[in-house]
């Protein structure tokens, strides 16, 4: 691995007679770390070294093990993310992790800043009864098993139902039922785990019933998801009209309909006025439903949704529900960020001021910042980070050059080294890379990924 003594020495701060530059530590390697990294090098007033540490040994985050499998264009941001990586005042020390490898305060005192841009992985839940079933599952669970995430690789999704019935009105909840409900040859074409794509090839689901608590005009759904279901080969897509031209009716009531529901309610509207084609699948869109019971003995085989209303200008609990069949249902209903010793949390993010980490008596302390989902919560789409990455860094920069830089000698990936861990940097990444898009190639897919841990480091090197 390159050290930080052989990087280049961009004239800053003079410690005992050394130039030194300030290090800062990004901790999450999705795209708001990449983005804060950019940031950092991009600027040229502060000279600065970035190390990007990440607890997988791949990085990438949600781009790798969140982004559908059958949506190729948005996972091109990780060009971006192999130029950044590209600067020599860059490192990469992956396979590493807060709180079981290095402790925060232990970034906290070699590095001169360190941000935490470690997301949101964990899946909100519905708080109902039955929700502990076999066959109930979070997106937060699902998505990162269709798209070879190690710590999912053995999840239990049982396939040998007819119906799956998916809870959120975003586009989450639209991957997951797509994924679920399209041709597997579809799925074959993409880079979706190996394991997955065998569990669907002998799944039996015909469809997914997206259920959403509210109306049209309120679902998160982007226009272009909502579009795709017209290009599906295999499957059709769902809306009763009704509920589209009521929703129109409600809207024409308002001063101004914003441009992401005006074009949502027009996809809708074609959606629901397309025929049936008879395909062997479909996926459904269901609006004002809200779960309220899974039934089950042993494994889910039923789900109780209460049926809300448009009264006075807010949802509505009528009181009526209906029951569906179903063997699997999956929540997609947000996520929230994994608690870290030290720190306060509101509303599943760290609590912080525009990115400045806050204690419990809202001190911002020191040095430590926050961006992304775990700045913000699990709100916008990937290039949302960029811009709010900006931000946060420019309050960086200007807190660290009230303070000379730390300049420690220690490397911190021989540091990490010498405890036993298996440091995995970004030239041993980059034969992972080249593993599995040599296995892609060899399959005819864009991809081939690697889903154990072991198996990545073995294609680093690091095992034997």
């Amino acid at each position: 691995m390159t050290s930080l003594a052989s990087r280049p020495n961009h004239s800053l701060t003079v410690v005992s007679s050394v130039i030194v530059n300030y290090r800062v530590a990004i901790v999450g390697a999705g795209p708001a770390g990449y983005f804060a990294a950019q940031a950092l090098l991009n600027q040229s007033e502060t000279q600065v070294e970035v190390d990007l540490f990440e607890r997988l040994p791949t990085p990438w985050g949600l781009v790798r093990s969140g982004v559908a499998p059958d949506h190729p264009k948005i996972k091109s941001v990780a060009k971006v993310f192999e130029k950044i990586s590209d600067d020599p005042r860059f490192r990469l020390i992956a396979n590493v992790e807060l709180g079981r490898d290095v402790t925060l305060d232990e970034l906290q005192a070699h590095y001169d800043a360190v941000v935490l841009s470690i997301g949101a992985d964990l899946g909100r839940t519905l708080g109902i009864p039955g929700e502990s079933l076999r066959g109930s599952l979070s997106s937060a669970d699902f998505v990162p098993w269709y798209n070879g995430h190690p710590d999912y690789v053995d999840l239990d999704v049982p396939l040998d139902v007819e119906r799956a019935i998916v809870i959120g009105a975003g586009n989450v909840a639209m991957d997951v039922a797509r994924v679920l409900a399209v041709d597997i040859e579809e799925l074959a074409k993409t880079d979706i785990a190996d394991h997955a794509l065998e569990a669907l090839r002998a799944s039996k689901i015909k469809e997914a019933i997206i259920c959403a608590r509210r109306g049209p005009e309120h679902a998160a759904f982007t226009v272009g998801e909502l579009r795709d279901l017209l290009d599906l080969d295999a499957t059709d897509p769902i809306i009763d009209a009704d509920a589209i031209t009521a929703a129109l009716a409600r809207t024409a009531a308002w001063p101004e309909v914003p441009k992401d529901v005006r074009q949502n309610l027009e996809a809708f509207k074609t959606i629901s006025e397309r025929p049936s084609q008879g395909r062997a699948k479909r996926i459904e869109i269901r609006f004002f439903l809200a779960p309220r019971e899974i039934i089950g003995s042993d494994r889910v085989e039923a789900i109780v949704l209460g049926i809300n209303a448009f009264v006075d200008g807010e949802i509505k609990d009528t009181g009526e529900s209906i029951t569906i069949p179903c063997g699997l249902v999956v929540s997609a209903v947000g996520y929230t960020t994994k608690a870290l010793d030290g720190l306060e949390f509101v509303k599943g993010s760290i609590k912080n001021v525009e990115g400045r980490v806050l204690q419990a008596n809202g001190d911002a302390i020191a040095g430590l910042y926050c961006v992304g989902w775990a700045k913000r919560g699990p709100s916008g789409v990937i290039g949302t980070n960029k811009h709010d990455a900006s931000d946060v860094v420019e309050k960086l920069l200007t807190d660290i050059s009230s303070h000379e830089a730390k300049g420690s000698d220690d490397d911190f990936d021989v540091i990490l080294t010498e405890r036993g861990i298996v440091v995995v940097n970004l030239g041993q990444w980059r034969k992972i890379n080249e593993a599995e898009l040599s296995a892609g190639e060899s399959a005819g897919r864009p991809r081939g990924k690697i889903v154990t841990t072991d198996g990545m480091l073995r294609a680093a090197g690091n095992r034997g």
